[in-house]
């Protein structure tokens, strides 16, 4: 259980230093092809929607037949492949049908790493948070190097040598993985239909829905708008990377902490905080400091992720563990993504990055009132929330 739970460290630092090569610089790469901050917005966040649609089934796949493993793998590769269409063909309309395949290979896997993640962990008797943390890890360390290293190789145009080289680890560590077997029982109908019917379950996809919408559209424009404002193409790198390195300690340090509090309770408090992460991106002009802000990341999106993953866990059956993480997954990277990313270009495009984060701004405060509502409904009713 030990080289299970080092070998799960390494393939979250690999898999999060794989995408910290990509996302981050993707706009720029994008944008020197010449497109507009809508069309930069859809291609970044329109795969993510797609993936809506895979990732349950991956999920159910994973959970059917109790092989994670090999079902990851096979996302990789394709993830891989996805990625040389990105970068050898030309035109927006390539670009939008090999982004839409990335994002539905490589998303879907988020959801079974974690569950095979969950399900070692709980068996080690070791929290969640202390192996995710070496994403964050892992996304830190190479978006901080990023750019210098692409500036070596000659421009933003050597992406795709960065990012393949990155992949070579994730591969092989993922032979050493041992999968994690569910609870056995077969997946049955009625045992997917409890999840359709759970009303509180499908109620908090809502929230998160409306919560994470803003997150999701800085996380396809800030870049952009940071560059509006004068930043160079190694602060962008610098923007991510503190982000990342801001969720370790609360990663390495909530689980401990998180069960003396109900997790609406907690997102509600979340989402105060983001809220007032949003005003303050609307109203600061200064990149610099902007750039230094991503550290709010560690009171923001890791205590989302972290209650998130928790109360998603707890809310459906073990043997429909990765199906609802898939779900949740699908709801913040699909969905949201979508909505973030098209909404926030299109508002960007006509009043600029300001109004875009008002816009979250508001987001965020109609969350903050629905998920502390919904939590002192709950426990008026002595009783967890249901529709």
């Amino acid at each position: 259980m030990k080289k299970q739970i080092w070998t799960l460290r390494g393939l979250n630092l690999s898999y999060y230093a794989t995408t910290a090569a990509l996302m981050p610089f993707l706009p720029i790469y994008f944008g020197h092809k010449g497109y507009s901050s809508s069309q930069i917005g859809l291609l970044m966040m329109f795969g993510p929607f797609v993936a809506i649609f895979a990732q349950p089934l991956w999920g159910y796949l994973g959970d059917r037949y109790n092989t994670l493993k090999l079902i990851i793998f096979s996302l990789w590769v394709m993830t891989i492949a996805s990625s040389v269409g990105i970068f050898h063909t030309d035109g927006y309309g390539w670009a939008f049908i090999f982004m839409m395949l990335l994002y539905f290979f490589m998303l879907s896997s988020v959801p079974l790493l974690d569950s095979i993640t969950v399900k070692a962990t709980l068996q080690a008797g070791k929290s969640y948070g202390s192996v995710r943390l070496w994403g964050s890890l892992g996304f830190t360390l190479i978006a901080l190097i990023a750019g210098s290293v692409l500036d070596a190789l000659g421009g933003i145009q050597h992406i795709p040598l960065l990012y393949w080289s990155i992949w070579v680890l994730p591969l092989v560590l993922l032979i050493f993985l041992k999968d994690e077997k569910g609870s056995g029982q077969r997946i049955t109908a009625s045992a997917v239909l409890s999840i359709v019917k759970n009303k509180q379950f499908l109620w908090f996809l809502v929230l998160v829905f409306i919560l994470i919408v803003p997150h999701r559209m800085n996380d396809g424009l800030l870049v952009l708008h940071l560059k509006d404002l004068g930043a160079s193409d190694s602060m962008a790198g610098w923007a991510w990377a503190l982000a990342a390195v801001s969720e370790v300690p609360t990663f390495a340090l909530l689980s401990r902490y998180m069960h003396r509090f109900h997790e609406l309770a907690l997102l509600g408090v979340v989402a105060i905080l983001y809220t007032f992460r949003w005003i303050l991106y609307a109203v600061i002009m200064d990149p610099t400091i902007l750039t230094l802000l991503q550290v709010m990341q560690s009171v923001t999106f890791a205590v989302f992720w972290i209650v998130s993953v928790q109360y998603a866990v707890r809310l459906v059956p073990e043997e429909m563990r990765s199906t609802g993480l898939a779900l949740l997954s699908a709801v913040f990277l699909g969905l949201a993504g979508l909505a973030g990313g098209f909404v926030g270009g299109f508002i960007k495009d006509l009043w600029g990055g300001s109004a875009m984060y008002i816009f979250g701004a508001i987001m965020t405060a109609i969350a903050a009132i629905l998920l502390l509502g919904t939590h002192a409904y709950g426990q008026k009713q002595k009783k967890p929330f249901s529709l």
